[in-house]
């Protein structure tokens, strides 16, 4: 992971070379352990924004900082043990552990493991949760088949190399998800607007 990493004015990630990013979901409140300096309860903070997906990484951004934290970067190499939760009383969400991004010249032993969990507050979840489940999976595939090791410090821009147009060109498209698809990659200039797509005749596919 790394903290509040590199964004556009609006709000967007910048974007790594060979990135490309396949959704934003808003609505969402999320959930990170071991922030240093960050409250009194193990460094946990919990705030509410938008999660954006990419090949690379999942990105979290804040719709307001909290206790100096606007967004957290997860490359999807180093999440682990993510689950998909469907509470009876609560509302659905995915938790996991991600690995911290540690830099080179510092050692692995000084940087804790964090939890995180992505609680999605506002409509279902029927688009995002299949995208993140089989990109996630391609990920781990792709980089096996390449031979790359699956230890925390694997360059996580490996993921890039991940093909993802396919997998979002039939992207099942669920009306009560309020994710919006990225079928042109967003820019700088970029206004976030939710997007409605018509099921076609093959199963509501993009």
């Amino acid at each position: 992971m790394a903290l509040n990493p590199q964004l556009f004015p609006n709000g967007m990630p910048v974007a790594f070379v060979n990135e490309m990013f396949v959704l934003a979901r808003d609505g969402v409140e999320f959930e990170v352990d071991k922030i240093p300096g960050a409250g009194s309860h193990g460094g946990r903070l919990k705030a509410k924004g938008i999660i954006y997906l990419s090949n690379i990484r999942m990105v979290f951004v804040a719709k307001s900082p909290v206790d100096g934290l606007y967004a957290f970067d997860m490359p999807l190499l180093y999440i682990n043990g993510e689950k998909f939760n469907q509470p009876i009383f609560h509302c659905n969400n995915i938790s996991g552990f991600v690995e911290p991004v540690v830099p080179a010249d510092q050692h692995r032993a000084l940087y804790s493991t964090h939890s995180f969990k992505i609680i999605f507050k506002e409509g279902g979840c029927g688009t995002f949760i299949p995208l993140f489940f089989n990109l996630i999976a391609s990920v781990r595939q792709y980089n096996q088949h390449a031979n790359v090791p699956t230890e925390s410090r694997v360059d996580p821009l490996q993921a890039s190399q991940t093909p993802v147009d396919e997998m979002m060109r039939h992207a099942y498209v669920d009306p009560n998800d309020p994710t919006r698809i990225f079928l042109q990659q967003p820019n700088a200039d970029s206004q976030l607007r939710r997007r409605t797509y018509q099921p076609q005749t093959d199963g509501g596919h993009v």
